[in-house]
Order: structure tokens, then sequence, then C-alpha cells
């Protein structure tokens, strides 16, 4: 049975820093691209960023370049998304996916149910 379990969420003051983690089992982790979703009410899960585990290439969306880090480690099947200086507007339910032929670099056009295999989220609030 594949299982993505997604932690590490909370409230945090805006500026604040918080660390995601998806443990991933029952596929070939070394084979799949990893990417972290977000969601707010009423609207789509949305790219923030991924990365290929067969060759390390990873993918941020814009909005939160140089502030979050994705990271993967072969021997834990663990993919970690460190969010640093959070803002409000990364306010949402974060989940994790696995697809094996995703493209990082086409996060941004590649519709969200293009991965197959998703986590069950977890939920992060930036607020003062």
């Amino acid at each position: 049975e594949v299982q993505l379990q997604a932690s590490g969420g909370g409230q945090a003051p805006p500026g604040a820093s918080l660390t995601l983690s998806c443990e991933v089992s029952g596929l070939a982790f070394g084979d799949y691209t990893i990417g972290w979703f977000r969601q707010i009410p009423g609207k789509e899960p949305k790219g923030v960023a991924s990365i290929a585990n067969t060759d390390g290439r990873k993918y941020y969306h814009a909005s939160v370049k140089g502030r979050f880090a994705i990271s993967s480690d072969n021997r834990k099947n663990t993919v970690i998304l460190q969010m640093n200086s959070l803002k409000p507007e990364d306010t949402a339910r974060y989940y994790c996916a696995a697809d094996r032929y995703a493209d990082p670099q086409s996060m941004e056009t590649t519709p969200y149910y293009s991965y197959d295999r998703w986590g069950q989220g977890t939920l992060v609030t930036v607020s003062s």
C-alpha cells in the first residue's frame, strides 16, 4: 500500500520557520518525483516545490523561491520542505504527492491531478 505521510504543520508568526516532512512508503522512492502542494479553501491545490529523486532536479514556485527549500533523503524515504521567512499568504493545507513521470521544471504547468499518489495534508497557519 502506497502511503505519503505529511507532518510538521502548525501555527507560526510571520517571519518564523516551519519544517514539513513527507514520509513515503510502498513505492520505489528513488524513481519518483515528490511534490509539495498547498491548498486554500475553495481553490485547487497549487504546486509549491518539487524534487526528482532520480536526478535531484528541483522546482520552486516564484512565491516561495529563496524562502523554501526542498530536499530528499533516499535512505529514509522522506522529503523535507524547509519553510523560512513565513508570510501570512503561506497559510494553507500542504500536501505531498508522488508521480513517477513528473518533471519538476514543468510543475507550474502540470495539473495537480497528474500526481497520482497523495498524502493527507498538514495545515500551516501563519499569523501573529
